[in-house]
């Protein structure tokens, strides 16, 4: 399977022409990916830990589409001058979250893994058409409210001794609303240099939970797809007052549906050795952590080490039990193809996938940036 055989929009008239981008922070490259296929080309690519920096070594040296000439260096973004970069059309990026993250210590700019003055930084120094971050919705919290301001302040204006100026806007997010197939929420922080008078677009749902109930139970699409009983009065309480308004008003909602555990698990089969499809024993059922059920999106995949090893990081079988998902699972949960694989622990690997944007969502919002741009593009050219 190559990456590109995975759905993706039309392209627009902007992405005739590939977009340089830097990219901060890279993880395992689910951001990257996504920007990929919206049709940026990385021109850098740095990310401080090593097992995550072989990750991508791993996948690159492999051939994969998007990936193959990924330019990813292990350093420092402490260390890097930008200014080799100037001009490119974006700087991309997820500061590491633990400083806000519900699950991290909640110090905020006290903690020194804040690493948000060097992404305001690297636009600083590159001066890009466009920035794109995300972080966690802790960073949301009214806690850090006053911390968020700074953010998005230095941002705006991230040189106050020249008349370099940024239209930022911040967007919470769930990723199941943009395809991937987990309830994810997240913060969107976008910018354009003001100079080219265009703002930020707020991301457009493309995937509703309406679809999803509406597939189940009013026409019970979902459940012959995957050649199952009809389900269509098995209905959760918190489902039962829209089943009502969604049958009485009998017009099917215009987004897709909410994809499941179940569909994007479909075809993979139960865990079998291969391609890091590999059963984990050790899931059980404890107080706040009960696993993912098949017919909903899962539930957001973690990176901690708090509680039992893996936390929510396991699935509901139809049988009623409960297993952790192999990687191969949480990769596809975070919209990652077959063929990109993890070559480290089952526990380093799921820490990497717990920390990563889903492919989906980082698509989509190449898609709304490179969109912009190319109207820019096009009026420059008038």
């Amino acid at each position: 399977m190559k990456c590109d055989s995975a759905p993706r929009r039309p392209p627009c008239d902007q992405l005739k022409k590939p977009m340089r981008s830097v990219e901060l922070f890279t993880g395992c490259g689910g951001l990257a990916l996504g920007l990929a296929r919206a049709g940026f080309t990385h021109e850098r690519m740095v990310e401080w830990n090593d097992c995550a920096v072989a990750t991508i070594q791993h996948n690159a040296a492999r051939d994969l589409d998007h990936i193959s000439h990924w330019p990813i260096e292990k350093a420092d973004i402490r260390s890097i001058d930008w200014r080799e970069h100037a001009g490119i059309s974006l700087v991309a990026g997820g500061p590491p979250c633990q400083p806000f993250s519900i699950g991290g210590k909640h110090r905020g700019d006290d903690d020194t893994r804040d690493m948000w003055p060097q992404a305001i930084r690297a636009v600083r120094e590159i001066r890009p058409d466009a920035f794109l971050f995300e972080n966690v919705r802790g960073l949301l919290r009214p806690k850090f409210a006053p911390y968020l301001a700074t953010i998005v302040a230095g941002l705006a204006t991230p040189d106050r001794r020249s008349d370099l100026r940024y239209e930022v806007a911040v967007q919470q997010v769930d990723a199941a609303n943009f395809g991937a197939a987990q309830r994810r929420h997240r913060v969107l922080i976008m910018g354009f240099r003001s100079d080219l008078g265009i703002a930020p677009s707020e991301l457009r749902p493309t995937h509703s939970r309406e679809r999803l109930v509406w597939d189940q139970h009013v026409t019970g699409d979902y459940w012959r797809e995957h050649g199952l009983r009809s389900r269509l009065d098995d209905i959760a309480p918190l489902d039962a007052a829209l089943v009502r308004k969604l049958r009485a008003r009998d017009v099917a909602p215009k987004e897709k549906r909410w994809v499941t555990v179940r569909d994007a698990l479909s075809g993979l089969g139960e865990p079998d050795g291969i391609d890091n499809h590999v059963f984990q024993p050790g899931a059980r059922v404890y107080k706040g952590h009960t696993g993912s059920p098949l017919d909903l999106p899962a539930k957001a995949l973690k990176a901690g080490d708090h509680g039992v090893p893996g936390g929510e990081n396991m699935m509901v079988t139809d049988a009623g039990g409960v297993r952790y998902f192999t990687i191969r699972e949480a990769a596809r949960l975070q919209g990652l193809p077959d063929d990109y694989l993890f070559p480290r622990s089952w526990s380093e690997n799921m820490r990497q996938l717990g920390n990563a944007v889903p492919v989906e969502l980082a698509m989509v919002a190449g898609h709304t940036l490179a969109k912009q741009l190319g109207r820019v593009s096009k009026r420059k050219a008038a």
